[in-house]
Order: structure tokens, then sequence, then C-alpha cells
């Protein structure tokens, strides 16, 4: 009983560790609440299909619909959460988002406020398929994507401007380009690259896809299309934030698939397309944060 007991407050406390971890700015590394805990070093996950029509890597275009399954869960009317509404403002009253994503939204305006850059504004979130129908008739093909073909159906996508001027030329697209990586966002649809993407230069519009991924992304100029051929090809790939190292590995789905994490957290996302991306604290880490805690423990 004192072992298990034990073990709990050490995985408690390594969780409060890495959460504490900063680095190269005011930003979380990644989202521990989002992880899953493995309750030992290495655990079997046994993947459904449906996986892969869920998380935050998931690839939607005119060739890959959403997937009920895909919509976050935890959408909201921004204008009723006034907590997640400060320092910015919204377009119109029925701008919704993804809690979560809001909130990491919120996260990176505020260190944007530190830049003395501060004239943000949300134009467009989410939208359900009636609305993304009529923006489709009223814009046309050129300008919008069919129902159900969106990633403002997700829920992980805004569109963000600047009272000041276009995005193009405004102090708050400049230092999104630069710096929204570190908060889990990408510029989805970047300059010169309608051929990947299907889609025009829109400096506007970002996509959350979470932490490590955003700064792989970044560092290796990669559309999303790109990152997930990537991570497709090489099967296991790493990155390192703030001194701790995080493994992401593909898996193809047919039916049922079970595989070995070795990590003590870790998060999956499917890529819409057949596979999965499981993505995790090496196991290295995961030892050295456990000696720590037991250090702390023993003083």
């Amino acid at each position: 009983m004192k072992k298990w007991f034990f073990l709990f407050v050490l995985l408690m406390l390594l969780a409060h560790e890495v959460y504490q971890l900063k680095s190269e700015g005011d930003y979380e590394i990644i989202d521990v609440n989002q992880m899953q805990w493995a309750p030992e070093e290495s655990q079997v996950l046994e993947i459904a299909r449906d996986q892969v029509y869920q998380g935050n890597l998931l690839l939607v275009n005119k060739d890959y619909p959403v997937h009920q399954e895909g919509v976050k869960s935890d959408v909201v009317n921004l204008i009723q959460h006034k907590e997640l509404v400060e320092g910015y403002g919204l377009l119109d009253d029925r701008i919704r988002l993804s809690q979560g994503v809001a909130q990491k939204f919120l996260q990176m305006v505020q260190a944007a406020e530190k830049d003395n850059v501060r004239h943000f504004l949300i134009t467009s979130g989410y939208r359900d398929k009636e609305e993304q129908s009529q923006l489709y008739q009223d814009k046309g093909a050129d300008f919008a994507l069919p129902a159900g073909h969106s990633e403002h159906n997700l829920g992980l996508a805004l569109d963000i401007g600047s009272t000041l001027s276009g995005m193009n030329q405004a102090p708050e697209g400049k230092w999104l380009q630069k710096n929204a990586w570190k908060y889990g966002f990408v510029l989805r649809f970047p300059k010169d690259n309608k051929d990947i993407t299907g889609i025009e230069y829109e400096p506007w519009h970002f996509r959350y896809v979470g932490l490590p991924h955003s700064k792989i992304m970044q560092k290796k100029n990669f559309t999303l299309e790109e990152y997930l051929s990537y991570i497709k090809e090489k099967k296991n790939i790493g990155e390192t934030i703030a001194g701790m190292e995080y493994e992401v590995s593909y898996y193809s789905v047919s039916s049922k698939k079970t595989v070995n994490v070795q990590a003590n957290r870790y998060e999956i996302s499917g890529d819409n397309m057949g596979g999965v991306i499981v993505t995790a604290l090496s196991a290295e880490n995961a030892r050295i944060g456990q000696d720590k805690m037991k250090k702390k423990m023993e003083m």
C-alpha cells in the first residue's frame, strides 16, 4: 500500500515539475493536462479506428473532410466567457472557438502585450456546417471550402486580424509569424504554398496543432501537409524543448492497433488519413524526472 501511495505522490510531483518548465520565452512546453499518464514506464496502448479522426493534427481540406469525432467538444461562445476575452477584440458576439484553444490564444496575446503588440482581433472561429455552407455559397470556391471541408469546422482554427491594418503589414501579423509556434499555433496557409495546401496565402488564418509540432513545423518551414508526410515517412522523430526530449511516432491504423509507449506522458492524435501520431516525453526524460522527484522527497 505504501509503495502505491509513494508512486502516486511521485507522479503528481513529476506532473507539476514538467508543467513548470519554460523555454525561449514565457510559454508552456506542452499542455500536460491534455496528455495522459502511462502508469508504468512502458505501456501497451490499443488504438481504435475512430482515433484516426480525432486530435489536434487532423488534416482537413477538399480531400479529407471533418468527421464528427474530430469536432472539439469544448466549443464555446467567447462573448459569454469574459475571462477568455482580455486584451483583444471580437468582430462580433457570435464568434465561437474551442475553449482550450481560446486559452492558448489568450496566453499568446498576453505575451505579445509584453512586446507592445496589442491590437489583436478575432474575426472568425468555429463554424458549423450550415454557416460554412452559407459562406461557400456567398464567396464561391475561390474563397471558401464546402461545408465539412474547412478547418473552421473543427474548432481548432481562427482568423486573426489587427485593428491597425491588414495582417500582412500589421505588427500583430509580423509578431505572430515569428512567435505563434511557441504557443502551439501555425500559419496554416503560408505564402507561395498553394500547390501544397490548395489555398492562397492567408496571413490571418492560424491553426492550433500544439507543441512540439508547431516548433518542428516552424524550424523546417513545413505546412501541415508536409509535416504529416514527414512523420509518416520517418516513423519516429524527436524534438527538444527546455532540455526535455519529445518523441513523435507515426502508426498506421487499419482496424485496431496496439503500440508500445515508453513514456510517462503521452498524447494521441489522428491525421484524418489512416494514421495516428503519438507524442510522448522520452523514457529517458521520464527517468530523469522521477530521479529528481525522489531526491526532493528525500530532502
